[in-house]
């Protein structure tokens, strides 16, 4: 045992957790004995491999299946036999072993499991297993035998998960709670003593992280407040209702991105902030089940309830699509197949997706109840299909007062689009419109060609496509993205307000988003141009809007092929004094005697000006109607049906036609009439208190949030294949105890906070109890657990001082229509950060951010030198240190080095530090030369924030 040097405090990092930092302050590097290692090697298998080897491997892998290839990985003899290719697993050598090879779908003949590839951090944690020897308590259970068909329909009781909830009778008393009752017998039983509570600072910063996701915060501290009054002000808190979203969250599969081309969702948000509302006002969670199921098909005439209720929905149309699968009905059944696989997780913990093609080969759900819930959803359109299909968005309902406002917009558009129609068609008809090349002389206003802008980077000269100003246009290739420019300034312009035009010829390889700034008077403006579309004037020329020039001032127009999709084209810009048009047509009309030719020429100026006009009055419309709020969703198009079995998935090879229903293990079925699609009558099935699973999944998630582990370790997976509960009594009870309620979510938090097991000090590292139960499956200590990385962004982000608390809304840039290197600089809370499937942040990344493509019951928890690294050189933790040290040099100049070092230690551990942490951090900054000391200040605070004790919940 030593003192803890913030130099140590750095070390640890590197180590990525190997020197433990205790409550009290000092550091002690763990000394496993052979006893203690075996158990920490039994520990990893048990939380990290065998749950992965349940959920995606023993469906075809273990001794009651097929034994697909050969293979059995249900038993440590198993994999030790191998397969039809040989031995799965290279003890010690992962990079030899064909399961990491298969797992890592590194060769394109090898890849498992089927349904796709599994997160990185699981496939480092087998490389791990493997190659620290494999440790595999399981045995044989026999040889391989013929296909079992696992749990019969009929014998679906025999399995607890499917049994009614039973009334556990606890006497109660003041001293012991009904928690603590069950779990302390399970505890006697085993020869386990639970062990003392923690200490108040501990409880305090567990509790802060637990239910609003934040430290504690020194502005919101009241003094002497008791341990029952910190949990109702905590439950309270706005933060309380962010924390409990970002967790459900994990369970949807929320992003605002496609995979597919990047493409961005962008009303994906307001679903987030559904949530954000309901955990926050403590919305019954079976309303929840019900408007997230079926929210556009319920009755509601408050306004904003009904609001709720149709972004609540878009819980439906989260899945990560292939939107360009060109077989459309292949498509929609894809669609819907997600959809029923997170509904089966997220409410029931049942893997339904697996009963598609066959009758599943574990649980008593046939391929009947599949195709009969798959009939429920198919009437309620989620796409709307073309070569590439695209989600459903609709407008939100709005006051009477909003609608009419907005529908006099659209009115106006379609007016304004069909006269503009009509005068582009007759100046189109127009001979001299018609030619290709355009002379500049003949132009109106100060025109500046192609052939005289500056150029950066290496442009090419064309008159392939299209009319041009002048003899030629330019191309940029499509090559060096953000490294080519064109500049077009004119020669010195009178003063005055100009429309500026610029020239492109269309065509669809061209940039649908090429960059254009407008340098004026009134500063820089920048627009994007979809060069894909013809130019919308005189079949040349694009208005870039209205700008003033001023004498001698800037007047310069630069078009970019900074992030550019495709060519950009740049031809010619015009600067056209606004009052050119109107004397041009006022000195013509002067004239006594008219000559033909002069009256086309100002039937084609007026005609133009008043393109010009309309245009303008076009795009101002667009803008102002596309402020109208709209929200995702599904549209209930489709009468309802019937479907047929798809027989082994196959949407073109049709079985017998099932009735629409539910899974026929649970419960009462609803009877659903001809004339419903049956979707409210599932919200309610699955919201039911006679449902055996709905409840007892959410209770089991509800404890697994706050207890570091489900009661059911496996949370998505309630099914045959997943774990059994280890307190299947206080499991029934905290179901019991959610229905009492009224479904409410923060009754339940409360009475598990409350509880002593909940309150219980993390176990010492040399505890001997940890060797009879390693994994803490009896609760008989607290659980170490890391923060998350959305819990470690902001921690840092409050401890300098730079974290927005500002709650709700849309984060994502206006114009990003690929989520692609997207860049994430928003000061907000992480859960408001866009959720971009193709760009997630880097802290996100390492450490451990649910995949959002797929539900997620628990998160995986590795622990490898990427997040030592991060922490140490990522420029966002750097610059987060920087503006700590900022605020913290302010208060050592005015109290000096020990109130800094005190205030520094109760911000990021919520304790004080000991008299030998003092002297240590004391000499540690003041040892450096006097011009040294800043950096000392910024190298104590990045210590703090890579230590093992910032990063970990007691």
């Amino acid at each position: 045992m030593h003192a803890c040097p913030p130099s140590i405090i750095a070390s640890s990092v590197f180590l990525a957790g190997t020197i433990l930092c205790s409550g009290n302050g000092f550091c002690q590097t763990k000394d496993f004995s052979a006893s203690a290692a075996g158990a920490a090697k039994l520990e990893f298998f048990e939380t990290r491999i065998r749950p992965v080897l349940i959920e995606h491997c023993a469906e075809c892998h273990a001794a009651d299946t097929e034994a697909s290839g050969g293979l059995l990985l249900d038993s440590r003899e198993g994999w030790q036999t191998g397969g039809d290719s040989g031995m799965a697993i290279d003890v010690g050598h992962p990079d030899r072993s064909l399961l990491v090879q298969a797992i890592s779908f590194e060769d394109p003949d090898l890849q498992m499991p089927p349904e796709g590839k599994l997160p990185a951090e699981v496939i480092r944690d087998f490389s791990t297993w493997i190659r620290d020897g494999a440790e595999d308590p399981r045995e044989a259970t026999g040889p391989v035998s013929a296909r079992s068909t696992g749990l019969k329909l009929e014998n679906a009781q025999d399995h607890w998960a499917y049994q009614s909830i039973r009334e556990i009778e606890i006497p109660v008393t003041d001293e012991v709670s009904v928690i603590d009752r069950l779990i302390n017998r399970e505890l006697s039983a085993a020869s386990l003593a639970p062990v003392p509570p923690a200490s108040r600072s501990v409880l305090e910063r567990r509790l802060y992280f637990d239910l609003t996701g934040l430290p504690p915060d020194e502005a919101d501290r009241v003094p002497e407040e008791g341990y029952d009054q910190l949990v109702d002000r905590l439950l309270e808190s706005p933060h309380f209702g962010e924390h409990f979203a970002r967790q459900w969250m994990d369970v949807v599969r929320y992003a605002e991105s496609i995979t597919l081309r990047g493409f961005v969702l962008p009303e994906a948000w307001r679903y987030r902030d559904y949530l954000v509302t309901s955990f926050a006002t403590d919305r019954p969670f079976d309303q929840m089940i019900r408007e997230q199921i079926a929210g556009d098909l319920l009755q509601q005439s408050d306004l904003k309830e009904r609001q709720l209720q149709l972004i609540a929905t878009g819980f439906l149309t989260l899945g990560n699509t292939n939107l360009e699968q060109q077989d459309k009905a292949q498509l929609e059944m894809d669609y819907i197949d997600e959809q029923l696989e997170v509904i089966g997780r997220a409410f029931l913990g049942q893997t339904i997706g697996c009963a598609r093609c066959h009758d599943h080969k574990f649980d008593p759900i046939p391929t009947r109840d599949y195709y009969a819930l798959a009939g429920i959803m198919s009437s309620a359109v989620a796409l709307e299909h073309s070569n590439v299909s695209r989600w459903v968005e609709l407008p939100l309902p709005l006051s009477e007062t909003d609608t009419a406002h907005f529908d006099q917009l659209a009115t106006r558009l379609q007016a304004t689009e069909r006269k503009l129609a009509a005068l582009k068609k007759s100046v189109k008809a127009d001979s001299v419109v018609k030619q290709r090349s355009i002379p500049v002389a003949e132009l109106p206003g100060v025109v500046v060609d192609n052939r005289d802008a500056t150029l950066v980077g290496e442009w090419t000269e064309s008159m392939h496509a299209g009319r041009f100003v002048g003899s030629s246009y330019l191309h940029d290739g499509a090559i060096d993205r953000g490294k080519k420019t064109a500049t077009f300034e004119p020669p010195p312009l009178p003063p005055g307000d100009y429309v500026v035009r610029l020239a492109y010829t269309a065509s669809g390889n061209r940039a649908s988003n090429a960059l254009i700034g407008v340098s004026s008077a009134d500063g820089e403006a920048k627009l994007r141009i979809d060069q894909r579309k013809a130019p919308p004037e005189d079949d040349a020329w694009i208005s870039l809007g209205t700008y003033r020039f001023e004498q001698d001032g800037q007047a310069v127009v630069l078009v970019s092929n900074d992030r550019a999709d495709g060519h950009v084209i740049a031809d010619a810009v015009q600067f056209l004094p606004v009052e050119t048009l109107a004397a041009v047509a006022s000195t013509v009309a002067k004239t006594k005697v008219p000559t033909e030719s002069s009256k086309e020429h100002i039937a084609t100026v007026q005609a133009q000006q008043e393109i010009l006009e309309l245009t303008r009055e076009q795009t101002q419309l667009k803008a102002d109607i596309n402020k109208r709020p709209r929200y995702l969703t599904l549209k209930q198009t489709q009468p309802p049906r019937d479907i047929a079995v798809h027989l082994r998935g196959d949407v073109h090879n049709l079985g017998e036609i099932v009735p629409r229903g539910v899974l026929s293990a649970v419960g009462k079925s609803p009877s659903i009439s001809s004339q419903s699609s049956g979707r409210t009558e599932l919200a309610h099935w699955l919201s039911s208190s006679q449902n055996p699973l709905t409840a007892r999944v959410y209770a089991n998630r509800i404890w697994s949030w706050l207890m570091g582990r489900g009661i059911v370790s496996t949370v998505n997976n309630f099914g045959t294949t997943g774990t059994t509960p280890s307190h299947p009594e206080l499991l029934d009870w905290l179901a019991s105890e959610l229905i009492r309620s009224g479904w409410s979510t923060k009754h339940l938090v409360r009475i598990i906070v409350h509880s002593d097991a909940y309150q219980r000090r993390s176990r010492a590292p040399d505890d001997m109890q940890e060797q009879s139960d390693p994994a803490n499956r009896l609760y008989w200590c607290g659980q170490t657990r890391r923060l998350s990385a959305e819990q470690l962004r902001d921690a840092m982000l409050l401890i300098s001082g730079e974290l927005d608390k500002a709650q709700g809304g849309s984060l994502v840039r206006p114009g990003t229509n690929a989520d692609y290197n997207y860049r994430h600089q928003s000061t907000r809370r992480s859960l408001y950060q866009p959720v971009f499937r193709n760009s997630l942040p880097e802290l996100f990344e390492a450490f451990d951010f649910a995949d959002p493509s797929v539900s997620v019951g628990q998160r995986s928890r590795s622990t490898v030198a990427t997040q030592a690294l991060v922490l140490m050189n990522h420029p966002w933790v750097v610059e987060r240190v920087s503006a700590t040290a900022d605020q913290y040099r302010k208060l050592d100049e005015q109290y000096g080095h020990r109130t800094v070092i005190e205030t520094l230690y109760r911000d990021c551990f919520n304790r004080s530090p000991t008299s030998d942490e003092v002297a240590a951090c004391t000499k540690f900054w003041q040892d450096g030369m006097a011009s040294q000391e800043n950096d000392r200040l910024n190298s104590l605070i990045h210590a703090m924030f890579a230590s093992l004790d910032f990063r970990y919940l007691e």
